[in-house]
């Protein structure tokens, strides 16, 4: 799945005959690839300490080490869709992952507030470190694939929730005292 850019726009306006060129040769997709690549262990550090701040239950109770590995997987999926500027990777990626936190027992929340860490993790970074006329780019290409890649995780999630056998509910107490007194 090919990766849309914000910026392939103004490829039209590039010099020496760039309109033709595939969107993956554009220098700002590139530089924000490799900026990626080289913030890895800074982003992951912010996000293992915002994910151990969140309190999400099961991230909580795993070993500090796995958690990080965890962390380190997910940023690595993020850069490889932005350097091969192809979603299909990670799409796939987030729907296994689905599939493996739902059998764990894991609630979609506690798997959207990793997501989360390792985005906020990646905002500070490109925002302190990035020159302004990078962002645009950074935002279209890492807005796009955290995108897909949330939309695939919470999909597939979704999906297995509605075929398990839920408990039935008694919602009785909810309407307590509705009845006119």
């Amino acid at each position: 799945m090919y990766v849309p850019m914000a910026i392939a726009a103004h490829q039209r306006d590039e010099p020496d005959g760039a309109a033709g060129a595939p969107a993956a040769s554009a220098p700002g997709a590139l530089e924000v690839a490799g900026f990626l690549g080289s913030e890895r262990s800074r982003v992951v550090d912010a996000s293992v300490a915002a994910l151990r701040r969140s309190g999400a239950r099961h991230y909580r109770a795993a070993d500090p080490a796995e958690v990080r590995g965890r962390l380190e997987r997910l940023y690595d999926e993020i850069t490889a869709a932005a350097t091969d500027r192809d979603l299909g990777g990670i799409v796939r990626w987030a729907r296994q992952l689905a599939e493996a936190r739902f059998s764990a027992g894991y609630d979609l929340s506690e798997i959207q507030v990793a997501f989360n860490a390792v985005e906020e993790a990646i905002w500070a970074r490109v925002f302190s470190e990035l020159p302004p006329e990078r962002l645009a780019t950074a935002l279209g290409l890492v807005s796009t694939i955290l995108g897909a890649a949330k939309d695939a995780l919470a999909r597939e999630y979704v999906s297995l929730a509605t075929h398990a056998r839920a408990p039935s509910l008694d919602l009785s107490s909810l309407f307590a005292g509705s009845g006119g007194s």
